[in-house]
């Protein structure tokens, strides 16, 4: 408790202990008053005397002690009282010699009441005081008292004052000890964050602690018999006055815990913890005691780390968790109102190649606006999330398959707008799929893992029918992803069970027909559909990853194959291998690290070792290409630009490429003899490669013809039908026992 409260506290009592001892004195009076009635014949003036003195010491029983017992000057009135008392006790017995038997009794009375509220000094003084009028009136008086009798009567108020004494001494000590305590509670309660309040059962507070306008801006002396209703919430209300009426009404020492939102002094409210203990029981309490706590701050990092949760950071709308929610939300009214539920599923196209190329901040920027635009397109119950990355959902509930669409190209138009990144303007576009669920499909309805795969299953079908479009969901596509699955899992199982095989097509040199080279091809050995061309399964092992683990086991069975071939044939050691390398492997980050541990694991001349790289895959990020290239090339083996031509290379660039052959596509080599270009697009590649100090080689020569032309027009070496179509190791062999031409 406060000061002021400790202070009204000893007054309580002080005040308390002096109407006791103005009592004691009136009875004390009263005794002495029916002994000068019974034996005092000649002195009646005294009974008017004492009675006068006994309606005062009434008088000051009935003053305002507890108000008066701050006064500094009431410990001397008191003292003086008392020492007054004694004195009048050893009138009366001086003048009435056989009063004197009273007055020890009298002089405990008047101990008892100074020690409960003076020092054991006053007890003391006192006592001292009263022992030697005591010894003084025996001395003096006419009939000696027997000396036994005031030996004893010495040493029981003797006695009397020690006691009285020691407990004046005890009841300062434990007064000091209370005091401490009381101060470090309320110590604990001033520095506390906490609120905390007694409340009778009908509202009003009896205690309120100074943390209480710390925390609320109220004054601890504000009090109210509707507190509770006044600074609750009214939203809130209901459920704490249930929560009151609850724990006021329960059983002693009851406690209850409740959220609410308390109202403070200025107005605003917080968030507040509020336990309840019931102490009516207490007689010093007699109250309900709350302890109110603050809990704003983690209320509001509570809603953060929910934003967080359910946001996505970037755009501020639903994240993949939330738009899950609100779909199921959907589908559970769908299921009880019937309705249409329509999901697009919105993929941005090309979106790492802005990240790539412009930096993550214009990516940012990218994504940030196309929220924007795509939110502007939908309406206010309409739900946007981002899905992450580059991907946005949109839930649409009950339009027609028409609306859908019209939706959905204008999803498309918003996205296509020129867009400024930086310095740069850039027109992007997007894949959208859609699918619909409508009441009663199904027996419980459409499920959202469901739906969700219906659309990504429409989005991927208009990325693979050229993107910048919308599909709408057919089971179809689901069909087709089974087989594409069903397809990958054969593929994996082939390639854990070495069904694949490598063959091998001649590269010869043009003007001598002498083999120089083989390209090693991958084939697969089906247990049941036979012989597999790459034009059926390299496609799939590209999209799903599989190309990387087959690409490096074509390069090893390719490695070994030819040294193999050195050690069993001196003219192998002449010829080279080539083995092409996809997007996959290109991009795969332990490339290098792999071919050099092929290498020195299979002790071939890396010189013998030609990669092929289309030439499309080189204008991917041409920094990191020239890097690659670089290493590559570091590690001794040469490398060619398969399908020259077809791609759209800078000669800038190509001239940077650390590159040894260019390898031109068939496409011009089917036409050379009869497409009006097609020779001189050859031609041009022959005199680039010539100019670049670089070898050609021409791919898929089938006809007497077009070797002729190719060896007019310059070219160098080539591979074909003509020469040989791609078979086993064995029969390269046969080719071996031969000759073969140098092939630098």
């Amino acid at each position: 408790m406060s000061e002021s409260a400790l202070e009204q506290h000893e007054g309580e009592y002080r005040a308390r202990q002096i109407r006791l001892g103005t009592w004691i004195a009136v009875g004390v009076i009263l005794i002495g008053a029916v002994r000068v009635q019974m034996d005092w014949q000649g002195a009646p003036w005294l009974v008017g005397l004492i009675a006068a003195a006994g309606i005062g010491q009434a008088f000051l029983a009935c003053l305002p002690w507890q108000e008066l017992a701050g006064r500094p000057w009431l410990n001397r009135a008191l003292v003086s009282w008392w020492l007054a008392n004694v004195a009048l006790l050893l009138g009366f017995c001086a003048y009435d010699v056989a009063a004197l038997a009273i007055f020890p009794a009298g002089v405990t009375l008047v101990l008892a009441s100074t020690a409960a509220l003076a020092s054991e000094r006053a007890v003391i003084g006192i006592g001292s005081l009263s022992i030697l009028g005591y010894l003084g009136l025996v001395v003096t008086r006419d009939r000696p008292v027997a000396g036994t009798l005031a030996a004893l009567t010495v040493a029981l108020m003797a006695g009397v004052t020690w006691f009285c004494a020691r407990t004046a001494s005890n009841r300062r000590r434990l007064d000091t000890m209370r005091r401490a305590a009381e101060r470090k509670i309320e110590a604990l309660l001033e520095n506390s964050s906490d609120a905390v309040l007694a409340v009778q059962p009908t509202g009003g507070v009896t205690y309120a602690s100074p943390s209480w306008r710390t925390m609320l801006g109220y004054d601890p002396g504000y009090v109210s018999s509707d507190l509770l209703m006044d600074i609750t919430h009214p939203d809130y209300l209901p459920t704490v006055m249930e929560w009151w009426l609850a724990l006021a009404g329960g059983p002693p020492g009851a406690k209850a815990l409740i959220e609410s939102r308390v109202r403070r002094a200025d107005g605003g409210y917080i968030h507040a913890e509020v336990t309840g203990t019931n102490l009516q029981h207490d007689p010093a309490l007699n109250a309900v005691v709350l302890g109110i706590r603050d809990i704003t701050a983690r209320k509001e990092l509570e809603e953060e780390l929910t934003r967080q949760a359910f946001a996505d950071s970037l755009t501020g709308m639903p994240n993949r968790a939330l738009f899950r929610d609100r779909l199921e939300h959907a589908i559970a009214r769908n299921r009880r109102g019937g309705g249409r539920i329509t999901l697009l599923l919105v993929d941005l196209d090309d979106f790492k190649l802005v990240n790539d190329s412009l930096g993550h901040t214009a990516g940012d920027q990218l994504i940030a606006t196309t929220a924007l635009r795509l939110h502007q397109q939908l309406r206010a119950a309409d739900t946007l999330a981002r899905l992450g990355g580059d991907e946005f959902a949109v839930l649409v509930e009950d339009i027609n398959e028409v609306e859908a669409m019209d939706l959905a190209e204008r999803l498309l138009a918003a996205i296509r707008r020129p867009l400024r990144l930086g310095n740069r303007e850039v027109v992007c576009s997007a894949s959208i799929g859609v699918a619909t669920a409508k009441a009663g499909e199904g027996d419980d309805g459409p499920d959202p893992g469901e739906l969700l795969r219906n659309a990504d299953l429409a989005m991927y079908a208009a990325k693979g029918a050229g993107r910048d479009r919308y599909a709408l969901f057919d089971p179809a596509m689901y069909a087709d992803i089974m087989r594409e699955a069903e397809d990958r899992a054969e593929l994996e199982g082939a390639l854990a069970g070495q069904e694949f095989v490598v063959h091998y097509q001649p590269i010869v040199d043009l003007p001598t027909s002498r083999l120089i080279g083989v390209e090693a091809l991958v084939r697969w050995q089906h247990p049941e559909r036979g012989l597999i061309g790459p034009n059926t399964f390299i496609p799939l092992a590209e999209s799903t990853g599989l190309i990387v683990p087959l690409g490096r086991w074509v390069l090893r069975q390719a490695c070994e194959q030819l040294a193999a071939w050195c050690a069993e044939f001196p003219l192998a050691r002449g010829i080279r291998v080539n083995v092409n390398l996809s997007a996959r492997q290109f991009q795969h980050e332990g490339l290098v690290e792999e071919i050099a541990g092929i290498l020195a694991g299979t002790g071939v001349n890396p010189h013998q070792i030609v990669l092929e790289i289309t030439e499309s895959l080189l204008m991917q990020d041409t920094d990191s290409t020239i890097d690659t290239l670089g290493r590559l090339k570091a590690l001794g083996v040469r490398l060619a630009i398969d399908d020259f031509g077809t791609g759209y290379s800078s000669l800038s660039y190509l001239k940077r490429f650390p590159v040894d052959i260019l390898k031109i596509d068939r496409s011009f080599v089917d036409g050379i003899d009869t497409v009006d270009g097609d020779a001189t697009l050859a031609e041009a590649v022959v005199q680039l490669g010539r100019a670049l100090q670089l070898q050609t080689v021409a791919e898929g020569i089938e006809t007497a013809e077009q070797w002729s032309t190719l060896q007019d027009l310059g070219c160098e070496f080539g591979q074909g039908y003509l020469f040989a179509r791609p078979g086993a190791a064995a029969e390269i062999a046969t080719i071996l026992t031969g000759t073969a031409a140098d092939p630098d």
